[in-house]
């Protein structure tokens, strides 16, 4: 009993903050979305929802999809590199260089792609001065283009982190035996490091995906009008309307898209270790 109760005490302070700051304001946002202002239960916010918003959030949706699927291709390309490259100057370089977006916030790096891929921004005017375009052939690359490339540049350094380290906690005996035998280093990646780290890359794809559905300063000083992501709607909500039932029928949205995938990878990945048992 007095074990119980010194385990009790060591686990109450953080219990009661993540009461405190996750559990109850999650279940206001809840019950703020479900309930009108006389307290009955409704689906009206929700009905507003798909009215006005349906079409963001589809956009939202491919957006994130879309991030998601290259940030895999470059964050899994960007581990094999630095895993089995022999030459390790190259490695170090890449190893210093994918870091980088890891300490910038996500307000700065969208002010930074702003200025990079607007039409007269530096991207356009290396070009330019390269020769390689005219001014009246540059393009501006804000809107959904620019949304998914500030979104795949912000998390690459995280998700190759992740990534990388489970590449490299792998029994390297394996990796030497099968260079022994004559594989070659892409039949090294596909058939023994990848399927060991799948676990590795889910959780980065879906800590990812996350962070993408909750951002709300790329979209909104990246993209150029409508259809924009569920996060500029909540924040129009809220700033212009006061409307807080609206915008938590908005969360709750995003919640089960996150929720979704984020079931859709615990289901892999328990059918994974149930299947290896």
């Amino acid at each position: 009993m007095r074990i119980s109760l010194k385990y009790l005490l060591l686990v109450a302070p953080a219990a009661l903050m993540i009461a405190v700051l996750f559990l109850y304001p999650l279940g206001f946002s809840l019950i703020a979305a479900f309930t009108r202002d006389a307290h009955e239960f409704t689906f009206d916010h929700f009905r507003k929802v798909y009215s006005l918003y349906s079409g963001d959030i589809l956009f939202t949706l491919v957006i994130v999809l879309i991030s998601v699927a290259l940030l895999a291709l470059f964050s899994i390309t960007l581990s094999a590199v630095i895993t089995l490259s022999p030459c390790r100057p190259i490695v170090r370089t890449l190893a210093f260089l994918y870091r980088l977006p890891l300490f910038i916030p996500f307000i700065v790096a969208a002010q930074m792609m702003r200025t990079f891929l607007a039409k007269n921004g530096l991207m356009n005017n290396a070009l330019v001065s390269a020769d390689l375009l005219t001014p009246l052939e540059t393009v501006s690359w804000l809107g959904w283009k620019g949304i998914i490339i500030t979104f795949v540049w912000k998390q690459l350094a995280f998700a190759t982190l992740l990534i990388c380290g489970g590449m490299a906690a792998l029994d390297q005996p394996q990796i030497l035996a099968a260079r022994n035998l004559g594989a070659s280093r892409p039949r090294i990646l596909f058939d023994i490091i990848l399927p060991q780290v799948l676990p590795a890359i889910g959780v980065a794809l879906v800590l990812s995906t996350v962070t993408m559905m909750s951002v709300l300063s790329v979209p909104m000083m990246i993209g150029t009008g409508t259809p924009t992501m569920i996060t500029v709607d909540m924040a129009f909500r809220v700033n212009s309307y006061s409307d807080y039932a609206v915008a938590n029928a908005l969360g709750v949205v995003s919640l089960l898209i996150c929720g979704a995938l984020s079931w859709f990878y615990l289901r892999h990945s328990l059918r994974q270790k149930g299947g290896e048992a």
